[in-house]
C-alpha cells in the first residue's frame, strides 16, 4: 500500500487504513500465538522422563501432583484475567498487553531455569498471569481497532495463529524427544520468548483503542486514530459520524449504569447488562466444558492410557493432529461471516457431540476387547474430527463473541469476566482429566457427550447473532428491551446486518455532511468505495 504524500509526518510511521491494522493484528495474533503455544507445550513436558526425575513427578501416586503443577497454569491465568478486570480498564488495551507480556517473561525464565517442583509451580502461576491479562486484553484491542467488515476474520484468525502456536510446540516437542535430557523440556519452555519479543517491538507503537480513548475523555487522540484506521481525513463526515456515535452510546451507558451490586434488580433502562455479560462467560464456559483442553494438555497421555500406544507415536500423532487443527481453525475465518457465530457455534457444538459419543463407544469396545486393537485405532479419527468440529466454531468464537456482545463501558470488564471463566474452567477440567482417566477409564469420555448435547439448545435459543454488526448496532438492540428467547426475532437471527442500522448510520453521515456543507455520503456507499479499492 503507497502511502501518499502528505500522510507521511502523521504517526504510527505513516501507516493508515489496512496497513495499520495489519500491524495491530500481528500484535494480537502473536499475543494468541503465544497462548496456543503455552497450551500445548506442556503436554511434552509432562511426558519427558528429565523433567519427571528432577522434579520427583515419577509413579503412579504422583498422579494428582502432576496434574496440579499442569493445571496452576490456569489458576494464574485466572488470576490475570481478575487483574484485567479490575485495572486493565484504567491501563488501556497497549499498556496492559505490555504488562502481561513482561509477566510472562519472568514465569518462562523460572520456568526454564526449574530444578525443584516449587519453582516450576511458582513460574506456572506468574506466566499464567502474564497471559491471563493478555488473552484477556488482546482481542478487545483487535474488535475496537477493526472496521466492521474486518473485525469478525481477524478476531478468528488470531484464534487460528493461536493453533500454529500449538502446531509450532507439538513438533518442536516431537522433534527435542529424539535429543532426551533437559533439552527436550527446558528449551521448548525458552522458546516462548521469541514470541515476548516480537509484542514488546509492535505493541509500544500502535494505536490505542478509539473507544478506549473516547472513554477517558481522549478526543483528539480518539479521532485522529479513526482518521489513520480509516485512512480518511480528520473531518471527514464518515470520522466525525463514528465519533459522535460510540459518544452517544457512551453517553447513555453511563446515564443508565447498573452497579455490580444492582445487577440483579434490572432498572429500567438498563441495556441488559447482566443477561450480556452472562453470554459471554457462558459461551467460554462452553469452550472448555466442551471438552478441548483433555486434547490440548494431555493427547499424548490420552494416546498412551486410553488408546495404548507408545511414547513416540503418541508424540507423532499429537503433532499431525495439530496440523489438521490448524486447517479447520483456517477454515473459520471465511466462515465466520457467512454462517454467523451463531451458525458456527451450533455446527461446531454438534460435530464435537457426534465425535465423543463414538469415541466413547470405540473406547467402551476397546477395553472390552483389549485383543482388538481396531477400536483404539478407530477412536484416534475421531480425535481428529473432534479437533476439525472445535477448530470450526468454538475456537475463536467464544473469544469474539464477549468483545461483542457487552457494551463499551462493559466490554473490557465483559472479556474479563468470559476470560475469567475460562481459565478458572479450564483449570477443573486439566485438574481432573488424569484422575479422571485413571479411576474410571472410558466411562470418563461420556460426560462431554452430555455437555456437548446439553449446550446445542442453550445456542439456539439464547444466543443472538452479532455478525455484520457494528459494536453500536448491537448496543441498540439492546436498547430495544428483546425477548430472552431470540428465536423468531429476525433482528437477532440474521446473518447480515438489519436495514434498521443501515438507515439510522445514513442518516447520521448525511446530518454530519450537512452540517459542514458537503454531498451526502451513506454507510452503503462508503462500504462500497471501501470495498473497491
Amino acid at each position: 500500500m503507497t502511502v501518499p504524500a502528505e500522510k507521511k509526518t502523521r504517526p504510527y510511521f505513516g501507516l493508515t487504513g489496512g496497513w495499520l491494522t495489519f500491524w495491530v493484528t500481528v500484535a494480537c495474533a502473536t499475543d494468541m500465538t503465544l497462548f496456543g503455544y503455552d497450551q500445548g507445550v506442556f503436554s511434552g513436558v509432562v511426558i519427558t522422563q528429565d523433567f519427571l526425575e528432577i522434579h520427583d513427578l515419577i509413579g503412579p501416586t504422583k498422579t494428582k501432583t502432576l496434574s496440579t503443577v499442569t493445571a496452576i497454569y490456569d489458576v494464574g491465568c485466572f488470576l490475570g484475567a481478575i487483574f484485567a478486570f479490575t485495572i486493565g480498564e484504567r491501563l488501556g488495551r497497549k499498556k496492559a498487553v505490555l504488562v502481561g507480556t513482561t509477566i510472562m517473561a519472568a514465569g518462562a525464565i523460572l520456568q526454564t531455569a526449574s530444578f525443584s517442583l516449587g519453582q516450576m509451580f511458582v513460574g506456572r502461576i506468574v506466566s499464567g498471569i502474564g497471559n491471563g491479562v493478555n488473552t484477556a486484553t488482546a482481542p478487545v484491542w483487535q474488535t475496537e481497532t477493526s472496521q466492521l467488515k474486518w473485525r469478525g476474520k481477524l478476531v478468528i484468525l488470531e484464534m487460528m495463529m493461536n493453533i500454529a502456536g500449538y502446531c509450532f510446540v507439538n513438533w518442536v516437542n516431537y522433534g527435542l524427544s529424539f535429543a532426551g535430557g533437559a533439552v527436550a523440556w527446558r528449551f521448548p519452555l525458552a522458546l516462548q520468548f521469541l514470541f515476548l519479543f516480537i509484542l514488546w517491538s509492535t505493541t509500544p507503537w500502535l494505536p490505542e483503542s478509539p473507544r478506549w480513548l473516547l472513554a477517558h475523555g481522549k478526543e483528539d487522540e480518539a479521532i485522529e486514530v479513526i482518521s489513520c484506521l480509516e485512512a480518511k481525513p480528520l473531518d471527514d463526515p464518515f470520522v466525525i459520524a463514528q465519533r459522535n456515535e460510540i459518544n452517544f452510546t457512551l453517553r447513555y451507558e453511563r446515564e443508565n449504569a447498573v452497579r455490580w451490586r444492582d445487577l440483579l434488580k434490572k432498572p429500567p433502562n438498563d441495556t441488559n447488562t447482566l443477561r450480556r455479560l452472562l453470554l459471554g462467560a457462558g459461551s467460554q464456559f462452553m469452550q472448555q466444558f466442551g471438552g478441548i483442553n483433555i486434547m490440548s494438555y494431555y493427547l499424548p497421555t490420552v494416546l498412551k492410557s486410553s488408546v495404548g500406544m507408545d511414547d513416540e507415536m503418541a508424540r507423532l500423532l499429537t503433532a499431525c493432529n495439530a496440523i489438521s487443527y490448524f486447517f479447520f481453525a483456517g477454515l473459520a475465518v471465511l466462515l465466520v461471516e457467512r454462517m454467523g457465530r451463531r451458525g458456527l457455534m451450533l455446527l461446531s457444538t454438534f460435530g464435537q457431540f457426534i465425535c465423543f459419543l463414538i469415541i466413547t463407544v470405540l473406547l467402551r469396545y476397546a477395553v472390552t476387547y483389549p485383543d482388538n486393537k481396531s477400536y483404539g485405532a478407530a477412536s484416534v479419527a475421531f480425535i481428529f474430527l473432534f479437533h476439525a468440529s472445535f477448530g470450526v466454531g468454538m475456537l475463536g468464537v467464544p473469544w469474539l463473541y464477549p468483545t461483542e456482545i457487552n457494551s463499551l463501558p462493559m466490554r473490557t470488564k465483559g472479556a474479563a469476566l468470559a476470560t475469567g471463566t475460562d481459565w478458572i474452567t479450564n483449570f477443573v477440567i486439566v485438574e481432573i482429566t488424569p484422575i479422571g482417566i485413571q479411576n474410571i477409564g472410558w466411562r470418563f469420555w461420556i460426560v462431554w457427550t452430555v455437555t456437548n448435547l446439553l449446550f446445542l439448545p442453550i445456542l439456539y435459543f439464547l444466543y443472538p447473532e452479532t455478525a455484520n454488526r457494528s459494536l453500536e448496532d448491537i448496543d441498540a438492540y439492546y436498547r430495544s428491551k428483546p425477548s430472552l428467547i431470540v428465536v423468531g426475532d429476525r433482528d437477532a437471527t440474521c446473518r447480515g446486518r438489519p436495514q434498521k442500522y443501515i438507515d439510522r448510520e445514513d442518516e447520521e453521515i448525511e446530518r454530519t455532511a450537512a452540517n459542514k456543507g458537503l454531498p451526502p455520503v451513506s454507510a452503503a456507499h462508503v462500504e462500497w468505495t471501501e470495498e473497491s479499492k
